[in-house]
């Protein structure tokens, strides 16, 4: 049954490469734009109305977050390229099987995650070294925070399946309303109600719910040519095989890389409140910088999977050139406003008389943020391997990113201080580029052909490498 409403779609298999790649990446990149402002809001509020000590609760919370939406997302990214590849071959009994094969597999595991964590919240605190002062309303934090990882799941999942499909404009929609109800909510809750770190953090549940409730529902009442029937919900080996090879990967990608900054977060707390506010205040900072770059890699990830689908590799190489260009020159001007502006920019978080804070993160900004060209060139990395339904390569990647960085921060900072953390971010990135781009020029030839003649065959040795 089609839908009486036709669905936004983009076709990347026929489309000009540079303008096509543009024109999809750009409401992605705004949509995450905006999804940081469930963490900027909570920052921003919390840092200037509630001071360092919860300023410090909300910054270490927010990196276990991100590892465990890590696993929700790496799930729906590496289903996204299946669906992608489904699309691109015009096989629609089987995109559709693979929808629901998908979504039933990450309920399934959000519920599991979500019955774990309650019990775990103390041990984990623990785990992080936060500080007694601190650790109270950290824990208080989390577990309103946890009650919003189904919405969070929810929305991941529909979002990477409205991209694969060539519609990255209404995740945008989704999140705009919820960011905007987000800072509604923490002004009345924390400002008005007086409800302290948990205002902030029910905020956050709620606007989460609103997006991810929401997105469902456009997606049953919008995109029903895609929707499973009943019957595509029929166990199918060979649909569940295909989707935990690329997502399972693909996850364990993106839960190694937030599990390596989560081990950096750890020394960090180490070093105390004060290093604590001022990296929560720096990453909130550089997240948002080069959340584009990040975006435009995972929306090149989709262009080269439905141009795996349709067999074109040539395509797929000059988007490659093309992306790669256009991602170095962004980078290199984001560096440039984050070193010139690290001061105004640490004072939109951190009250007027926490000058100790304000050093310490103007000097992370400085010492990382100098080097956006690195992670730029990484992401890109990431979703290309990813996109020719290499993900192992992907998680290899990421293993020498965060494995240099944690082991170079672990190494240096008792010698020379949190200096040493931040130091070792960009020499990680460094190393990963050499390596995805190397084995790029040296199996080009190989690497794409393989990916163009990969239809439902993902048996084959390179899906894992």
């Amino acid at each position: 049954m089609k839908s009486r409403r036709k669905t936004p779609y983009l076709d990347l298999t026929t489309c000009p490469i540079v303008p096509g790649l543009l024109r999809f990446a750009l409401p992605m990149i705004a949509g995450d734009l905006l999804q940081q402002l469930y963490n900027l809001t909570d920052t921003l509020i919390v840092g200037q109305v509630l001071g360092k000590s919860a300023l410090a609760a909300v910054g270490s919370a927010y990196a276990l977050m991100t590892f465990l939406t890590s696993v929700f997302l790496g799930l729906s990214m590496g289903a996204g390229v299946l669906f992608s590849m489904e699309l691109g071959q015009k096989n629609f009994p089987r995109l559709k099987s693979a929808i629901a094969h998908a979504f039933l597999l990450i309920l399934a595991i959000t519920a599991v995650i979500n019955v774990l964590l309650f019990p775990l919240t103390q041990p984990l605190l623990a785990f992080l070294s936060v500080p007694a002062q601190v650790r109270d309303p950290m824990a208080l934090y989390l577990r309103i925070i946890f009650l919003g990882l189904l919405a969070s799941s929810l929305y991941n999942f529909f979002a990477c399946l409205l991209r694969s499909l060539g519609n990255a404009a209404v995740p945008l929609v989704f999140l705009g309303l919820s960011a905007v109800l987000n800072i509604a909510l923490d002004l009345l809750f924390v400002i008005a109600f007086r409800w302290g770190i948990g205002g902030a953090a029910a905020a956050t549940v709620i606007a989460q719910y609103a997006a991810g409730i929401g997105i469902l529902v456009y997606f049953f009442r919008t995109c029903r040519r895609f929707w499973p029937g009943r019957a595509d919900f029929s166990f199918d080996r060979g649909v569940l095989t295909d989707i935990l090879r690329l997502s399972l990967l693909t996850c364990l990608q993106q839960s190694c890389m937030n599990f390596g900054i989560l081990l950096v977060q750890r020394l960090v707390d180490s070093f105390g409140a004060v290093t604590m506010a001022a990296f929560a205040a720096g990453v909130k900072i550089d997240t948002f910088a080069y959340l584009p770059v990040q975006d435009f890699g995972n929306a090149f990830s989709i262009f080269i999977s439905q141009n795996s689908g349709a067999g074109r590799p040539n395509r797929q190489k000059k988007g490659f050139l093309a992306a790669t260009l256009l991602s170095t020159g962004f980078s290199a001007l984001l560096s440039l406003l984050v070193c010139r502006f690290a001061g105004p920019l640490m004072q939109l978080f951190v009250q007027q008389g926490e000058t100790e804070v304000l050093t310490c993160g103007i000097r992370y900004l400085q010492t990382e943020g100098a080097f956006y060209v690195g992670i730029g060139c990484l992401f890109l990395l990431y979703g290309f391997y990813r996109g020719i339904g290499r993900p192992g390569f992907s998680l290899l990647l990421t293993v020498i990113s965060l494995g240099t960085r944690v082991m170079l921060a672990y190494w240096l900072a008792p010698g020379i201080g949190e200096i040493g953390i931040w130091m070792a971010i960009p020499i990680g990135w460094a190393l990963a580029d050499l390596a995805g781009y190397g084995w790029y020029f040296l199996r080009k030839q190989r690497l794409l052909p393989d990916a163009a003649g990969m239809t439902h065959s993902m048996d084959k040795a390179g899906i894992s490498d």
